[in-house]
């Protein structure tokens, strides 16, 4: 039985008008000090971006250039992009839409 190679999150480029984010960690605690229980866990709608596709080309022309860059953390939709399961971390393919916000 012959296995597919893995791959690495370090090779993947997202497709133009995409970009790819590590979410961040759900709170377990409030910063009050209670502890959440496991029911509450949401997903994350922040993350670290890692990669970013080229500039997307609309249909009409329009250039739409990425509203973030590497390394940086963004907001994002909550039930915006796609979920990818890169050895046992969930990694975020999102379009440029789905972008709220890049935290300063």
């Amino acid at each position: 039985m012959n296995k597919s190679p893995k791959t690495a999150v370090s090779k993947l480029q997202p497709a133009p008008g995409y970009v790819l984010v590590e979410p961040m960690e759900a709170e377990t605690k409030t910063k009050t000090g209670i502890y959440l229980p496991d029911s509450h866990d949401e997903k994350p709608q922040e993350g670290k971006v890692l990669s970013v596709g080229a500039t997307w080309i609309t249909e009409q022309g329009a250039k739409i250039d990425a509203p973030c860059r590497k390394g940086q953390t963004v907001m994002y939709k909550k039930w915006g992009g796609n979920e990818v399961k890169i050895e046992n971390v969930e990694y975020q393919f999102l379009k440029f839409e789905d972008i709220l916000a890049v935290v300063n």
